[in-house]
This record gives structure tokens, C-alpha cells and sequence, in this order.
């Protein structure tokens, strides 16, 4: 048990975030998620809660001010000069390197800096270039930034580097609200007493996240699956190939999740509905998040089954 972080399993309401975050624990390389909403909606609170969730894994944390230098790594070249020897100064990329690289207001972010961050992403290389000198390490993480849209988007281009998307909003209903204080306020008086109750439905998370992991690692896309995903794309009038493979990924670690070794159909559909939202072209002012009701009213009409695949 991680002390001082509020237990994920804790967390009231937010399932499709939640299931977002730990998709990407299942499949590191699925390419991440970024999460959208209003202030105060658990975001921050659930993706530092997975740390307790992946043994030797943490959250390495990105500061929307960070300099380029502290992101990326610096080269000492006077060193490199008088030495004739690279000497490198490693940076966040590199300390979150089989992590999770968590940027809070990620739609703040320099264009700079999110360029390198979301190539390293993609590539799994953070390379470092000054004065004619050159770096490069590995860097392979789990990258989750969290935004407020009312506080600006990511350009078309950026968003398509996230693998998944999730739009959240604050609890609605009475007594789930009323729950999600009462926790936080029993949190707040005793975080050890409380991290301690929520201890073995966290075991049984941990558990049944191994066990993904496992049948994932066995499982191959079939012809059908390839098929689906595909035929989702181009009815979406998506660009490229990258939401196809994504979507695949993801229908696969959905089926892992449930303890299964073969995506279905309804796991391709939920799949879409996390990969397709923030790939789909908008039309002229179309409205913050009606762009996920088209999408679900595409997926209900006859994408799957005037094709089906036997």
C-alpha cells in the first residue's frame, strides 16, 4: 500500500476514466490517455492513485512550467569540449522511463516541449541535440495529461498522439455526491485507517490487473477484430491508420481486463468510444462533446452488421 494516496478503488462514479487509466496499465504501449474536464472532477486524485496499482511503477510528474532543459536533458558541452566526452544531464523523460509521465493542463504546455514529449512518447526515444552534440535514451512511459477545455484545446495533430480520450464531469446524482465527500472528508481524518479499509478490494485490482497482463501477452488479433476495427475507421472518415491499430489495442486490453483471451464485438464498440471522440472531424461550431453522440449513434446503426465478418 502506497501511503498518502487516496485508493483508486475509493473513487465513486468516473468508470469510463477509470477504465481508461487502467487499460493503459494493462498495455503500456497502447499509447496513453488524456482526460477532459471541469476542475475538481477526481482527475489528478485517480491517475496519481495508480502507482498503488502496478508494482514498480510511479508517477513521475511534469509541471506545466517546466523548461525544456528540465523535460528533455541537457548536454554539458563545455564538458563535451574540454573532455572530449559527452556528459548528459537526464531530465523528466528519462526518470519517467518505464513509468507513468503524469502533465496536469497539458493544453498549457509549450509547443515545444509537447513536440518532444509525445515524439518520445510515440518512439520510445528521447533523443538530445546541442551545438552538433547528440543524446539519446530510452524513454518509454505511460503518458496521461489532464486538461480543462474551457482553458483552450491541443491542435488536431497533438490529439491524435493520445492513444485514448475521456471527457469527465461532476457527479450529478444526490447520493453519490454525498458519498464522494463523505470519503474524502474520512480520507482527509485518517489516511492510513482509510487506505487500510479499501486495502483488499486494492489486492484484488492489483490481482485481476496481473492477470490481464498474462492474457494479453498470449493473444493475437484475428482477421475478424482486424476487420471490425477497420471498417470503424473508414465509416468515421478517420485519417490514417493509427485509430485502427489503436482501436485494436484497446479492444484487446478490454477483453484482458474481463478475463477473456478474444475481443469481441462490443469490445471493439467500447473501444471506439474511447479511441474515436478526439480523432473525429468537428464540424463548424459543434458543440463540446456532442461529437462523442454521433459517434455512439454511428456505432448503433449497421457498421458491423452489413459487414459482418464470419
Amino acid at each position: 500500500m502506497t501511503h498518502g494516496l487516496y485508493p483508486f478503488t475509493a473513487l465513486i462514479g468516473q468508470e469510463t476514466m477509470k477504465k481508461g487509466l487502467l487499460l493503459n496499465l494493462v498495455d503500456p504501449l497502447m499509447g496513453g490517455v488524456l482526460i477532459r474536464g471541469e476542475k475538481g472532477t477526481a482527475k489528478s486524485t485517480a491517475v496519481r492513485a495508480l502507482a498503488d496499482l502496478l508494482p514498480g511503477m510511479n508517477v513521475v510528474n511534469l509541471p506545466v512550467h517546466a523548461t525544456e532543459d528540465r523535460v528533455v536533458g541537457s548536454i554539458d558541452i563545455q564538458h563535451a569540449i574540454r573532455q572530449g566526452e559527452k556528459r548528459f544531464e537526464p531530465g523528466l523523460l528519462a526518470a519517467a522511463h518505464g513509468h507513468i509521465l503524469y502533465v496536469d493542463e497539458i493544453n498549457l504546455l509549450g509547443d515545444v516541449i509537447i513536440d518532444a514529449l509525445l515524439d518520445a512518447a510515440a518512439m520510445g526515444v528521447n533523443t538530445v541535440e546541442r551545438e552538433g552534440v547528440s543524446y539519446s535514451h530510452p524513454s518509454r512511459f505511460v503518458l496521461v495529461g489532464t486538461m480543462n477545455p474551457e482553458e483552450g484545446e491541443l491542435r488536431p495533430q497533438l490529439l491524435d498522439r493520445f492513444a485514448l480520450s475521456v471527457d469527465v464531469s461532476g457527479e450529478k446524482d444526490v447520493e453519490s455526491r454525498m458519498e464522494v465527500v463523505r470519503r474524502r472528508l474520512a480520507f482527509e481524518a485518517d489516511p492510513d485507517g482509510f487506505c487500510a479499509r479499501y486495502e483488499p478490494e486494492q489486492a484484488e485490482l492489483r490481482s485481476r490487473i496481473g492477470r490481464a497482463r498474462q492474457l494479453l501477452h498470449g493473444m493475437s488479433p484475428s482477421d475478424r477484430l482486424l476487420e471490425w476495427a477497420v471498417r470503424i475507421g473508414i465509416r468515421l472518415e478517420v485519417d490514417g491508420h493509427r485509430a485502427d491499430i489503436t482501436m485494436i489495442r484497446c479492444a484487446m486490453a478490454l477483453a484482458a481486463l474481463s478475463g477473456r483471451d478474444d475481443a469481441s464485438e462490443g469490445d471493439v464498440r467500447e473501444a471506439a468510444l474511447l479511441v474515436m471522440p478526439h480523432r473525429m472531424r468537428k464540424q463548424p461550431f459543434e458543440e463540446h462533446g456532442s461529437g462523442m453522440d454521433t459517434l455512439r449513434s454511428l456505432l448503433e446503426g449497421s457498421v458491423m452488421e452489413e459487414h459482418h465478418v464470419s
